[in-house]
């Protein structure tokens, strides 16, 4: 399908930017441009802020069963559009056309989730310890007008995850989506907006990343502020929305361990693992990376996972067959020539891969990397691509105590047929998701966010409206 370029969306109406500035769009799989995406400057967010303070006062007065059937209608027109809305995302991203479509299906999962969630917004009655004639109330009242930044390598569920939960409980929002990938997030934006969302509920904008984000979080309409991103951008924002008092959720960057036990069922670490590390050619935040496998299994681990990988197709995400396409950017295989060379002059072995393809887009190999040292960058750094490091342990306590000295927290995975084992890596691991004998499979029931170093909130399940709700006390006294 034909690439489209993209407007800002404001006040119900999509339109270019006040100075008609706009920016690029590169396909990764080519490296050429094939669009152009609006650029948002200050006059076009005031127009934003403006329009969002109003969507919130009308939106939060609707009754929650006429917000939930607009979302509702949404979620239908995600999923009637799913296969036009992975093409356009795989031109801009680069990721199979397979994983574009469930990423746009899984969009409108979320969404129905979080309709419903949104009648479940309760307060409660609290019986008063001074006097039986006051009537004491917890009342949960929606936050405000929300800023959203989301990062290009999920361009939808990115954004709808944090959507979703702000307008379930009534939020309006503005969102400062990816310069990179603008169509997806576009069509998402566009899916509430056939199905009939007030004008100004939702806002669309592009353009410097600083800029936007410098002027949206200090201003007195914002009242909360939502990232995804890397873990130092995230606490720079945090720290600008903690001098005007801004609440956040902040879903930063992770370096996920994999423990692979001495009782292990090796052929379903591999498959598992292999699928969730390779997913998105690794640009995932939640994607395995530092494989700690016990020292009796580790070479026929290493050799699985070796022939796993050979096993995958490079290639256009357009193409038929292809199961892993392009990195997102050229800073991205650059990236990945510099952790290899690193962990080679540190000592690891290269088993498979380390190499750029071709001279045309953005294509590297799929990478495995045996006998890793601590030292090595990959062992301390997010690779953020295809690359599996591979370290033996000998004990558990060891294995965990790896697992734990970073301070990232976000994900983590395990493999083990023992319970024991099982207790032992789910109160001790240190992260917000850990995923054991299987692939990661996040839901919108479940919550979705880091510890330590790797943010705090949610985007999942109940406890992700819980940012987007002021609860307040009222007492009423008979007289």
């Amino acid at each position: 399908m034909t690439y489209p370029n993209t407007q800002l969306f404001i006040n119900g109406q999509w339109c270019d930017a006040a100075a008609g500035e706009s920016l690029a769009v590169f396909n990764p799989a080519t490296g050429k441009e094939i669009g152009r995406v609006a650029h948002a400057r200050i006059p076009d967010l005031d127009r934003a802020l403006h329009a969002a303070q109003k969507g919130f006062e009308t939106w939060r007065g609707m009754l929650p069963i006429e917000r939930n059937k607009i979302m509702r209608k949404a979620a239908a027109l995600m999923r009637e559009r799913a296969g036009d809305i992975a093409a356009m995302m795989t031109q801009e991203q680069g990721k199979p056309l397979a994983e574009a479509k469930v990423e746009a299906m899984a969009a409108a999962d979320i969404i129905e989730w979080f309709a419903d969630e949104g009648m479940r917004v309760y307060g409660r009655i609290v019986p008063s310890r001074f006097n039986l004639s006051a009537r004491q109330m917890v009342i949960k009242d929606p936050v405000g007008p929300v800023a959203a930044f989301t990062p290009w390598n999920f361009p939808i569920n990115q954004v709808v995850r944090k959507m979703a939960a702000a307008l379930a409980s009534g939020c309006s929002m503005i969102v400062k989506a990816p310069e990179e990938t603008p169509a997806a997030p576009a069509a998402l934006i566009r899916a509430f907006v056939d199905a009939g969302i007030p004008e100004g509920v939702l806002g669309l904008v592009y353009g410097t990343p600083a800029e936007i984000s410098n002027y949206l979080i200090p201003h007195p309409i914002i009242r909360k502020i939502t990232f995804t991103g890397s873990t130092p951008v995230g606490k720079q924002l945090a720290a600008l929305a903690g001098q005007h008092m801004k609440r956040v959720t902040m879903e930063l960057g992770g370096h996920a361990p994999v423990i692979v036990a001495e009782d292990a069922d090796i052929s379903l670490a591999v498959k598992s693992a292999g699928a969730a590390k390779f997913r998105n050619a690794g640009q995932v935040c939640i994607a395995p990376t530092r494989f700690l496998v016990h020292e009796s299994i580790k070479k026929e681990f290493a050799a699985e996972m070796v022939k796993y990988t050979q096993g995958l197709k490079v290639g256009n995400g357009a193409a038929e067959g292809t199961t892993m396409g392009p990195l997102a950017n050229p800073r991205r295989v650059t990236a990945m020539a510099d952790f290899t060379a690193d962990a080679i002059q540190q000592g690891a072995t290269l088993a498979l891969g380390g190499e750029r393809i071709g001279s045309e887009g953005n294509f590297w190999q799929p990478t495995i990397l045996t006998d890793v040292p601590l030292q090595a960058k990959v062992f301390n750094d997010e690779p953020f691509g295809p690359m599996a490091a591979i370290r033996s342990f000998n004990t558990l306590d060891e294995a965990i105590t790896e697992a734990n000295r970073l301070a990232f927290g976000l994900a983590g995975y395990a493999f083990t047929r023992s319970l024991k084992n099982a207790d032992i890596l789910a109160r001790r691991v240190e992260v917000g998701m850990l995923w054991m004998n299987m692939p990661a499979l996040p839901s919108a029931e479940m919550p979705f966010g880091g510890i330590k170093d790797s943010g705090y909130g949610s985007e999942g399940g109940p406890e992700a409206m819980d940012a987007y709700l002021n609860a307040r006390a009222v007492t009423i006294m008979n007289v």
